[in-house]
């Protein structure tokens, strides 16, 4: 194989993996891999034929600073194309991005702008709105703009589509994609309208999005829902969308999504994002109500790995409702980590207070229980860390037990939901015991936060 001189060499010609384990119906579905690029995502390719493109007709120059509104892959395949070429980045990202994407891009050298994702288009929040008026503001400042730059189509209507066809010897039935910008969806339609008029075009849309009822029933509505799956969906049409050869438009809830790309990972082997998970699911129905066999191509967008601390931890699931778990009607069903599953975070008094310090940073965890065998002797914060090291750090090398909290507020599994707020007006964690508060059986501690979550999830 060659030796490349860039990384930005090895963006395309991603790898195509026929389905061996889903239930596909009739059909036969591949799986684009575009998750194999170098920035982790479909949105390399539009990053360097945007950059590229805005070069040759001089508007912009190495040195220059670029503005983006990105819902975080777009940034990363611009942070990708910009450090490589020398260019500053500024990039507005909504708050519901995973913080693996934020750290990726600030780690690239982007500076990233948070603002708020329960916002519509045309609210000075909105980040596409504000990365406008931040590059107009900006001195010599390039807006990339996305959704209005023809370079972002034209990246799949001569890259990724001839690509696609090349790979499946020029045999597709159908293909299904997702729509952010609406740069895949009109690159694609121009290609295959030119060299594949028989491929239909499939939209996997969240629900929440506008744009599976206007594919389905032509109507445009002015209200659209929030939805937790990332990089597609929208609220209004792109101006460089074209939707006149869709066929059909699935509506796919973020459970489903999230699902979805969980059983891509358990029975391919492939580590997908969340809005793999919707377009995986839209295929999958579209291929199960397939009368004949048809040859059906799916992108995997982009990687999971940006998706570890959500959809792939099952805490963030469970919090979020994504997850069945089982229920008692009583206390345990508030407790996120139950000590009966060793879920639950735990140290032993002998242990070192930088024991106890490392597990809380590790499992991201604010108080520890402190275990005595199986008996629960004490509990243990970061204040109570804090009060004992601070002015002389050498006490980290001091036991749990002579910084931990022994009066305990424990409260039998039986006990009303009501009981715990007592316990959280005087800043403590509750216990969970089953049996007597002295030899009762520990099961686990129940957090404001995991109140709050329980609340959330009896109104979904």
């Amino acid at each position: 194989m060659p030796i490349h001189q860039s990384v930005l060499e090895l963006i395309g010609q991603t790898p195509v993996v026929q389905a061996q384990h889903l239930d596909t119906g009739l059909c036969t579905l591949f799986l684009k891999l575009e998750s194999q690029n170098p920035g982790g995502s479909v949105k390399d390719r539009i990053g360097v034929s945007m950059i590229e493109a805005a070069e040759k007709r001089g508007d912009i120059k190495p040195g220059d600073t670029l503005v983006e509104g990105t819902a975080g892959n777009t940034g990363i395949g611009l942070a990708l194309v910009a450090q490589q070429k020398g260019y500053k980045l500024i990039l507005v990202v909504p708050d519901k991005m995973s913080r693996e994407k934020i750290f990726n891009l600030k780690a690239m050298g982007a500076q990233v702008v948070l603002t708020r994702s329960d916002v519509a288009k045309g609210h000075p929040d909105y980040y596409q709105d504000m990365a406008e008026r931040i590059a107009r503001e900006t001195p010599g400042a390039y807006f990339i703009n996305q959704f209005g730059n023809p370079d972002n189509p034209a990246a799949h209507e001569f890259g990724t589509g001839p690509e696609i066809l090349q790979q499946l010897d020029g045999d597709l039935d159908a293909i299904v994609f997702g729509c952010g910008s609406s740069g895949t969806m009109t690159g694609l339609s121009r290609c295959f309208a030119q060299h594949s008029p028989k491929t239909e075009l499939i939209l996997a849309d969240p629900v929440g999005s506008i744009l599976e009822e206007y594919i389905n029933r032509g109507t445009l509505s002015d209200k659209s829902a929030s939805w937790m799956v990332e990089g597609i969906g929208e609220d209004f049409l792109p101006p460089i969308s074209d939707f006149t050869r869709v066929k059909q438009a699935y509506a796919i809830a973020d459970k489903e999504s999230f699902l979805t790309a969980r059983e891509l990972l358990s029975k391919e082997g492939i580590l997908g994002g969340s809005s793999t998970g919707t377009l995986l699911a839209a295929a999958l129905r579209y291929c199960r109500e397939q009368t004949t066999p048809k040859r059906v191509l799916v992108f995997v967008c982009d990687t999971g790995n940006k998706y570890l601390s959500k959809m792939y931890n099952d805490y963030w699931m469970l919090d979020n409702g994504f997850l069945e778990r089982e229920t008692h009607g009583d206390l345990r069903d508030l407790i996120l980590r139950p000590y009966s599953r060793k879920d639950t975070v735990v140290v032993a008094p002998t242990d070192l207070l930088v024991t106890a310090y490392q597990r809380m940073k590790l499992y991201d965890v604010s108080q520890l229980p402190v275990m005595d065998g199986e008996k629960i002797v004490g509990i243990v914060d970061e204040s109570d860390v804090l009060l004992h090291v601070y002015g002389n750090e050498d006490r980290f090398r001091d036991p749990v037990s002579t910084a931990m909290v022994s009066k305990l507020d424990i409260l039998d599994v039986r006990s009303p939901v009501e009981s715990l707020l007592p316990v959280f007006d005087r800043g403590h964690v509750a216990i969970v015991t089953e049996g007597s508060p002295e030899g009762g059986r520990f099961l686990g501690l129940i957090t404001r936060i995991d109140l709050l979550n329980w609340l959330r999830r009896r109104v979904q």
